[in-house]
């Protein structure tokens, strides 16, 4: 009898040994993750999150104790020609995105012609951050193009065929800028030098091109 209630104790174990094992990481994330963003800023960032999910299996006690705010304290400075919006806000303190900046954002970047928003990566916002850093530059960056609705872009495709016709600008991945003082190849080798994504160069337009796409150059007019 004490053999029968050894053995079944013993098969428990095993049973939730391998339960343990089996868990899903996720779980585990959602268990020892500190907060993050909700709605659109935590679907864009899913990948991000998801890269981090074997760190989560080697968390242990010391990871629980409290940590120093983080100085990285990063602000976004805008202008859009179009409308004359002014955006000069932090958009990302203590270690994460801050929702309302990037709502405000969204506002200040939406397609111009239509008033249409569309959720702006935030990674964009790190590129002009890095930009206005080796720029060393106080100025705002002059959006010319931020946001395009599929009805604007695909009207803009039929006059040129340097707008693509699936643009980063559709996904709220792109923008056009330029910085008054700043010579525009100056900001174009800049924005090459960060390997951050595309970045197109158009002299005659007077702006340069920069999204968190797949890296790629090009020059246009």
């Amino acid at each position: 009898m004490i053999l029968q209630r050894r053995h079944l104790i013993g098969t428990g174990l095993a049973a939730l040994a391998v339960g343990a094992a089996a868990w899903p990481v996720k779980s585990l994330l959602d268990l020892t993750a500190a907060p993050q963003l909700k709605g659109p800023v935590a679907d864009t960032l899913a990948e991000e999150t998801a890269a981090e999910a074997p760190m989560a299996m080697m968390a242990t006690d010391d990871d629980a104790a409290p940590r120093p705010r983080s100085r990285d304290v990063r602000r976004a400075f805008l202008h859009n020609v179009h409308t004359g919006d002014m955006l000069n806000v932090v958009y990302y303190a203590n270690g994460r995105y801050v929702p309302g900046a990037l709502a405000e954002a969204n506002h200040v970047l939406r397609d111009w012609r239509n008033n249409q928003q569309h959720f702006i990566h935030p990674h964009l916002f790190d590129v002009l951050h890095d930009l206005r850093a080796k720029l060393d530059t106080h100025a705002p960056f002059q959006i010319l193009s931020g946001y395009r609705s599929p009805a604007t872009n695909a009207m803009l495709h039929a006059r040129s065929e340097q707008v693509a016709s699936r643009s980063q600008h559709l996904l709220g991945k792109a923008l056009d800028i330029n910085v008054e003082g700043v010579d525009l190849t100056r900001l174009h080798r800049a924005a090459l030098s960060l390997r951050a994504g595309g970045v197109g160069y158009y002299p005659q337009s007077g702006f340069v091109h920069v999204d968190v796409g797949p890296q790629r150059e090009w020059q246009g007019a």
